[in-house]
Order: C-alpha cells, then structure tokens, then sequence
C-alpha cells in the first residue's frame, strides 16, 4: 500500500489493517526528509490520524493534529528534540536514554542480541542498536517473518520474540518518551508519539493471550532464545519483500 493510499480517507474510514504500522513509524520517526514532510502536510493527513487514533482506541478526543509551514522549520524542530542537547537531546530517539537503571552498553547488547534472531546486525556506524527506528524496523521485519513462516512452531517462536521485544524494550522507554514529549510545545510530534505508544500496547495485547508466560533472554546471548532455527526462517512461502508488502518504503 502506497503512501497516496494511505491519504485517501476523507470519504471514508481507512483500513489500518492492511497497513505494516511498524514501518509506518520508522518512516514518520526517521531523521528528516522531505518525503516524510511532504506525506503530514497532506490536508487529508489529520482525517487519516484521526481514524488511526479511533482504531487504537486512545484515551479522549483525538487532537487537532498541526504540522509545520516549511521542511526548514520541520527539519529545525527534529533537531531540537530528538538530536541535539547536554548532555542529551530532551526527547532522544535511543532506549538508554530514558532507562537508566542499567548501563547503555547492556541495552545495546540486549538489542544486538535480539537481532540474531534474524541473522540481521545494526550498522554503529550510522545508528546505535537501541534507536528508536531500528527497533521498529526490526519488529516490521520479525512480523512479516513469521507472517509467511513456513511452519506453525517457527511462526509462534517468532510471535514469542515480538512479544518480548515490545515489552522488554520499547513499551519499557517509548511511553517516557513520550510524557516528556507531551510537555513540548512542538506542532506534530507530540501526537504522532502518543499514536506510537497506542499501537504497541495495542500490538502487545493482541499477542499476549497466544504467547502465556514470561521467556527471558539470557544478557550476553548470541544464540537464538526462542528455539528459532535460522534454516527454518529462510524456509518460508513464497511471498512478496517486506519493501513491496510494507505501507512505505525505505528511505
């Protein structure tokens, strides 16, 4: 689904089902473009919010969603929040920031650790491995794996592992996050982060009833905790890419 399809819903209600929201926000999250400004100063973007706010089912009214008058003061705002500060930006993007009772060298592990369930590594090069849309790229691809999982085990393993990431890491900073966040006079920001929290703890629910128990992942594992066998992951239907099945592309 393209991002112009995600932008016809004034007449009607958008199907967010058909929509990989994981990627969605990597996209809305990731550092400034101007295809991602271009997509919230669509005039159909606060209607298409609005039904996304109503699916998720967040507490109150939906705000009146504002987005900025230029890229310039988009791209300056980003910055503010999410880049630049001492000793740190006031919103970073990365979990470490806002956990604080364990070293940012174990989070950074813990998530490396996670991503072996893929066989996939982050690049330190261009994003620490607890950044905000690595984790939600990761979570796009650890669905779409085991969405076309060839066999039933592989996929609840895989379902096992989503379910532990959200709760082990992004619903464990994200809604800090986004408390700080709210106390911002920023245009955009503010909602499209509340929308996030909203989505994971919607996410979280509809995998814990399938997924009883607690599963803990040893610090340090370079293995895979889940009983998920790299050989199985690559036995999969055939199915389209996560690039082609995704609601926006890459960047």
């Amino acid at each position: 689904m393209s991002t112009a399809d995600v932008a016809q819903s004034t007449a009607r209600a958008f199907d967010w089902t058909d929509t990989d929201l994981y990627r969605l926000f990597a996209f809305l999250f990731a550092p400034p473009s101007p295809r991602c400004f271009q997509f919230l100063a669509q005039r159909e973007t606060p209607d298409v919010l609005r039904s996304l706010w109503e699916t998720l089912g967040c507490e109150g009214a939906c705000p009146e969603f504002e987005w900025f008058l230029s890229h310039e003061e988009y791209e300056s705002a980003y910055i503010a929040l999410f880049d630049v500060g001492i000793p740190e930006p006031p919103v970073a993007l990365f979990e470490s920031a806002h956990d604080k009772t364990r070293p940012a060298q174990e989070i950074a592990l813990e998530n490396a650790c996670f991503y072996e369930v893929l066989g996939l590594r982050s690049d330190p090069s261009q994003a620490v491995p607890d950044y905000l849309v690595t984790q939600l790229e990761f979570l796009a691809a650890l669905r779409y794996t085991a969405q076309y999982a060839a066999e039933g085990a592989t996929r609840s393993a895989l379902e096992r592992a989503e379910s532990e990431f959200l709760q082990r890491h992004l619903l464990n900073w994200v809604p800090i996050a986004d408390q700080k966040l709210a106390r911002s006079a920023a245009p955009g920001f503010p909602q499209l982060l509340s929308l996030l929290v909203s989505f994971l703890k919607t996410r979280a629910q509809e995998l814990r009833p399938a997924n009883p128990g607690s599963m803990t992942l040893a610090h340090g594992t370079t293995g895979l905790p889940w009983g998920v066998s790299r050989s199985r992951i690559g036995q999969q239907e055939k199915s389209p890419s996560p690039t082609q099945s995704s609601t926006l592309p890459r960047r």
